[in-house]
Order: structure tokens, then sequence, then C-alpha cells
């Protein structure tokens, strides 16, 4: 586990992710990520909650017509 501390940046607030975190999950200055709030607090995260969302609509629709719309294709 990493401690962070949190600092004031202007009139909002901030923290450096240690360059262990930023080279595992690849991340890049200026890349956006999400705060998810849960039970126990919050997680942060790169992937965006809405698109996994669309992705998983998009799969399970993919599957259920999978033939109508290989025929479509053709």
């Amino acid at each position: 586990m990493k401690t962070i501390k949190l600092r004031k940046v202007g009139n909002s607030y901030g923290f450096t992710i240690p360059k262990e975190i930023k080279e595992k999950y690849n991340l890049k200055e200026g890349e956006e990520l999400h705060i998810i709030e849960t039970e126990d607090g919050f997680k942060l995260t790169p992937f965006d909650p809405e698109f996994e969302e669309w992705a998983e609509a998009y799969d399970k629709t993919n599957q259920k017509y999978k033939n109508t719309l290989k025929e479509l294709a053709e």
C-alpha cells in the first residue's frame, strides 16, 4: 500500500501519484482519471466507467443478435 499527501493547489486540492503506479498503469501527463465513490471511500481509475457500461451492453447485444448482425454484414 502506498501513502500520499493531499496538498492545496490554488482553490483546489491535489496529490502526486508515485512513479511506480504511473508506470504500472501507463499513465501520461494530462490524462483524465475518474473518481468513483464507494461505500469505503473512493476509487481512482484511468478507465471511464460510462464506457465500460456501454461496452458491456454492446457485448450483450452482439452475443444476442450474432447471427442477425452477421447476415446484415453480408
